[in-house]
Order: structure tokens, then sequence, then C-alpha cells
């Protein structure tokens, strides 16, 4: 599963913040210091100072026919949109900018649709006809996306926060919509809104219950020396956010701390908390819950401690119904071992035995060789997808999890022919409803194509339905 407020997601956020942290001194005078305003009209002016010395000296790149080509390239109507399901049988939702839609629109369609031509997109959000900003200097609206709510396998999937920039930077404004009436709920009507722009994370903790890090008093206070959210506050329903209850601090060092809960596998709920101490290093914190104590207990009334996950500070981790997946950034011997992993290994175990320190049934998914390194991974509902690369080229591995443990198919040497790129992406927003895939194909004598494959046990013996 991707969650919004999750490990993955904030280190890319902030990977410029780790290296502005490790290479300027807290106290160090920075002359630039004031371009960080990036709406403000001193730095807007700095920048149009410096635009008009590069065009002067090189030429206005728009009038290049590279540049036409590109953009031409980029507004094109046979770009392969990309679609996903939200819900086990919902509409398929994309987001798509072209020359009329500059600023973009959220849509929807079936997958049948989807198969033909021409298919019929039904827009749910357009953000050009939205009123503009009215802060700063900002008058357009930048998709920042949308996270959902997720109330395990009978959940109705009927609500999102939609985040837009003002003008594209990293602050962002949250709103919650109604997927059913495609309508903002308004917050006198209980509607979940952040009006004001600020750098924040925000996720569904339960249906009338938001775990939400942002500059909660406009003083940075709240706020790391790297400039995200410190403190993770859970906003009920129906209330103003100044009532909001704090249930997690970093430290003021960090990079970033975040708090997070989810439906997994199994009937099962994870939530984590992280300190994002540098780029690469991490603390976590875990506690299990039922589906019933995630809908009938907020985070500040929740009685079930968390506990330290006892891994490396450089390793990350996520889950797989009632396994932990652990992803190693150096080499690690875990307590009672044999076995060094080495560094870019994929390991799982149960996560209670994890949690005890306990190692015994530790198997590795995936372990690197001078020629062999691990691209990507997707999940479904039972399966385990694996991107390797390979001396240069990609192969693609499928385990599956049945009975409690993680078994590897058999593959055909011919699944991903000699000269081609291929991508696996989710064919659902939740990982862990269905076992479809998307295979995105390309190569130097082949365009992009995508495909549909219904069940991805079924992947190594070449079964697909190409789509575009």
């Amino acid at each position: 599963r991707l969650f919004s407020s999750g490990p993955r997601e904030l280190n890319k956020k902030l990977s410029m913040a780790s290296a502005i942290a490790t290479t300027t001194g807290k106290g160090a005078t920075d002359p630039h210091k004031f371009l960080e305003d990036v709406l403000a009209d001193d730095a807007l002016d700095w920048v149009k100072s410096r635009n008009a010395e590069c065009i002067a000296a090189l030429g206005d790149p728009t009038e290049t026919e590279d540049y036409k080509r590109i953009l031409a390239i980029l507004d094109s109507k046979e770009k392969i949109p990309s679609i996903s399901q939200i819900g086990p049988d919902g509409m398929f939702y994309n987001f798509w900018q072209d020359d009329v839609h500059v600023q973009g629109i959220w849509r929807k369609t079936t997958l049948e649709s989807y198969k033909s031509a021409k298919p019929e997109w039904q827009t749910v959000l357009d953000l050009d006809a939205l009123p503009p900003p009215t802060t700063d200097t900002a008058s357009t609206w930048v998709w920042h996306g949308s996270t959902l709510l997720d109330e395990g396998p009978d959940g109705k999937w009927d609500r999102a926060i939609i985040k837009l920039s003002p003008g594209g930077s990293d602050a962002d404004t949250s709103r919650e919509m109604d997927l059913i009436t495609e309508e903002f709920i308004d917050p006198a009507d209980g509607g979940f809104a952040m009006p004001t722009a600020a750098k924040t994370s925000i996720a569904y903790r339960s249906r009338d219950e938001i775990l939400v890090g942002t500059d909660f008093e406009g003083d940075g206070s709240t706020m790391t020396d790297s400039g995200y959210a410190r403190v993770v506050k859970s906003w009920k329903r129906g209330t103003p956010i100044s009532e909001a209850v704090t249930v997690f601090e970093a430290e003021q060092s960090d990079i970033a701390g975040g708090q997070w809960a989810y439906h997994d596998r199994g009937g099962i709920v994870h939530e984590f908390r992280l300190r994002s101490i540098t780029f690469y290093t991490s603390k976590y914190e875990y506690r299990r819950l039922t589906p019933e104590e995630l809908k009938s207990t907020t985070a500040d009334q929740e009685s079930t401690p968390f506990q330290v996950v006892p891994i490396q500070e450089d390793a990350e981790i996520s889950t797989f119904g009632n396994e932990a997946m652990i992803t190693l950034r150096s080499d690690w011997k875990p307590p009672g071992c044999d076995v060094t992993f080495k560094a870019g290994t994929l390991l799982t175990a149960p996560m209670p035995e994890v949690m005890k320190n306990d190692w015994s049934n530790i198997k590795a998914l995936f372990e690197p060789t001078p020629s062999k390194s691990l691209l990507g991974q997707v999940t479904t509902q039972d399966y385990l997808v694996l991107s390797v690369l390979e001396d240069v080229s990609t192969t693609l591995v499928v385990w599956k999890y049945e009975e409690g443990t993680f078994s590897v198919l058999p593959s055909e040497d011919d699944a991903v022919p000699i000269g081609e790129g291929v991508g696996v992406s989710n064919v659902n927003r939740d990982s862990s409803i269905g076992n479809s895939v998307f295979l995105w194909r390309d190569g130097y004598l082949k365009p992009e194509t995508l495909e549909f494959v219904t069940d991805v046990g079924n992947l190594t013996d070449g079964k697909t339905e190409p789509l575009k």
C-alpha cells in the first residue's frame, strides 16, 4: 500500500530539505534566504532578472524547435493516460493535463470504456474552472494529489482529501470531497478543510478522524528546522483544528515526523510513527490494532502503547498482512541469526515476532549481487512482484503469499524481451484489493504500451491483455 504520510513519500519529499540541513549551519548567513518566500515581490523580481540575463545570453528557449517539439509531445492526445481504481467495484480515475486543461482535470471512466479508442470520461474536478487562489501572487492551482478514506474490506470509498497548491509551491491546501456527489464538503457540514497553504501531512485515520501535521501556530514552532511538520495531531470531524490534540512530536532537529494507520490483509490494522532523522535514517514506532479499535477509539484515546521497531535506522519497513517487509540500506546481521544480509536485501518476517526482536523466521525475498539490484516492488492481494535489474536488463520475480509463507513462482526466460523495459503498477488504489496489475512496456524498437494482467499469478505465463 501507499499512504500519503508514509515513509517512502516522506523520503522523496525531504531529499532537498536534508541536503540543505546537512550543508548549512543553523547560524550561517544565507544571502539568498529571501528566495524561500517564492511568491514575494523581491523573490520574483530576482528570478525575472536572472531569466532576462540568461535569455539575453543564450536566447529564448520557447522559440526553439526542440521546445516546440517537446511541448507538442506533452500536450499530445496520444499519451497513454494512467488510471487507478477506487474501491473494489468503483470507477477508474486519472489526472490529465493538455493544451486545453492547462492546470488539469481529475476524471474517471469505466475499464470497458478505457479499453475503447475514445473513452468516455467524466470530470470530477476541473482545476482551471476553480476560483483562483487568494493568497500571495499565485494565480493558478497545482494538483498535489488525493488521500482516500480507507475503512477496510467493507469501506464505502466515498471520501477523499484533495490537496491543491497555490502556484505549485511545497505548501498546499486541503479540502474534503464527497466522491459520490463530487462536491467539496463544507466545514459547516463537518467537512475537513485547511484553506491556508502550508507544508502539511494529512491523512484519514478513520471516517471522523484525521491525523495532521502542519504549522499549527503559524510561527514555525510545530515544524522542524528543515521546515516540515514535527507535531502530529488528532483532528475530529466537526471541530475546529485549534481543538486538535497532539499525539506525536518529533525532534526539532529531525527532518520530519509522521503518524499513520491503515487496514491490511487479514483484517489487520497497523499504526506507525516515524521520525525522519536524516534523509537516509529513521526511527519507527509501531502498534497493532483491530478494525473496531481504529473505528471506535481516536489516536489520543487509544491505550495500546507504541513500541520501537528493532531495525537499523537506515532500513525501511512496510507490511503485507501479518508480515513485515524490510529493505536494507546497509549490511545487517539480525540478533540470533547466523547470516549477515547485504545492503539492498528485501527481508520478510512475521510482524509480531519482529516486535519481539525474534528473527527466527526471517526470510530473504531478494538479495543483490554485483550485477543485480532491486528496482521496485508492487503488492497485490496475494502476490509480491519484484522488478529486478540484472546485467542492465529488467526481469520480474513473482512471489505468492499462502498459508503464512512466501513462495516464488517459476518464470519464463522471455517474460521481458531483451531490449525492453517494463514497469508494474497497481490497478487499485488499495493494493490489497484483487490480484490484477498493469504492465507498462517500452524499448528502443517498441513504443510505450499498456497491458492488463487479470491475475498476476499468470504473469510468468505471458497472459496479458493489451490496453493501449
